[in-house]
């Protein structure tokens, strides 16, 4: 995939990186519909407003991790509002945001669970990544993701788009 072929100014910009053993910055999940590679170590994904992404933040220096995170965004429609968030461009709505290893284990759990039972991660309720962030902040495990519910989101898209 390539940039070149989008208006790229209508897009969510995420720089990814890997410094083998000392920065990493991945996607989890989330479709990106484009793709600029700077060289080896670094390239940009592209995002069209809605979409829905992971976005995995580590860091180690000489004596182990020293930052580990993960965030579950959405990309905003240029004129809507917007968080800003490192190394996201102009910013998005903000789904999750959870530090420390222990948590960002958990909500890759929970992700794994959603991939589980046969639904993709970005078409997941919003508001079940909501979940997942409150309740793993606080030292709870978060609720199951099941067909109902997401059967129910979809109905719920449906009525109010």
């Amino acid at each position: 995939m390539t940039g070149d072929r989008f208006d790229t100014s209508s897009l969510t910009r995420v720089e990814l990186l890997y410094l083998k053993g000392r920065i990493e910055r991945w996607l989890r999940f989330g479709r990106p519909v484009g793709e600029q590679v700077q060289d080896r170590r670094r390239r940009t994904v592209l995002f069209a407003p809605g979409a829905v992404f992971a976005f995995v933040r580590w860091r180690a220096e000489a004596y182990g991790t020293v930052d580990s995170r993960i965030a579950i965004l959405r990309a905003v429609a240029q004129g809507n509002g917007f968080t800003t968030y490192p190394e996201v461009a102009p910013g998005a709505e903000i789904l999750l945001d959870i530090s420390g290893w222990s948590k960002v284990q958990a909500v890759l759990e929970a992700i794994d669970g959603v991939e589980r039972i046969g639904i993709a991660p970005e078409a997941v309720a919003p508001d079940y990544w909501r979940h997942v962030g409150a309740r793993i902040a606080v030292g709870l495990p978060p609720r199951r993701y099941e067909r109902a519910r997401h059967r129910a989101w979809k109905v719920r898209r449906g009525i109010f788009s």
